[in-house]
């Protein structure tokens, strides 16, 4: 049996390097050696660190938003009308108040009126006249006599008079037949008034 010759690696030259041929210590362009990595790459199994792949994802987020002309000025619309239309929403909701406020005053002055006509009705009537003037100044007609009944009783008594009347019926204590017959009796032999001397 005949043994093959063994070949000795190939070594690269400048010429092979520039015309990009591979061999067991060649890299392909646009790759890096297995010890080494690119900036801002990680090896794999190992994490990367949060602040890259937070600030990557609202980069992300961010760059995702698309502006349109058309939005951006109905965006200015939008808060030009907010602008322009708080304070008078603001001033509308406030005269809405003062309008409930004075239509309620409006209508207590509307009753009050109707009752001074009703009283200014009343007063065009003779018979409330005289009776006005009977109570309130103790005016009489001619002819009349006028009494001033002066209620000098004491303040007790004044306070029992206060009290409230009961409507229970109460019982006298006696016998009215024997009173009346007492009565008779005392009348019947009173000496006469003009008796004779």
């Amino acid at each position: 049996m005949a043994k093959r010759p063994v070949r000795a690696p190939a070594t690269p030259t400048a010429s092979s390097a520039k015309a990009g041929a591979t061999g067991p210590g060649a890299t392909r362009p646009g790759t890096t050696k297995p010890g080494r990595a690119k900036p801002g790459t990680t090896k794999p199994g190992t994490a990367a660190p949060p602040r890259a792949s937070a600030g990557r994802g609202a980069a992300g987020w961010l760059g995702g938003i698309r502006f349109s002309g058309f939005s951006l000025i109905m965006m200015g619309v939008l808060v030009l009308a907010v602008v322009v239309l708080a304070p008078t929403i603001a001033q509308l909701a406030e005269q809405r108040q003062k309008i409930a406020e004075l239509q309620a005053t409006v209508s207590e002055q509307e009753s009050e009126v109707q009752r001074l006509r009703d009283e200014r009705e009343r007063w065009n009537d003779e018979t409330f006249i005289m009776t006005q003037a009977r109570d309130r100044l103790a005016y009489v007609m001619p002819g009349e006599v006028s009494y001033l009944v002066i209620d000098d009783r004491p303040e007790a008594a004044k306070a029992d008079a206060e009290t409230s009347v009961s409507a229970d019926v109460t019982e006298m204590k006696g016998d009215w037949m024997s009173t009346i017959l007492s009565s008779v009796m005392i009348a019947g032999l009173a000496p006469a008034a003009g008796g004779a001397g």
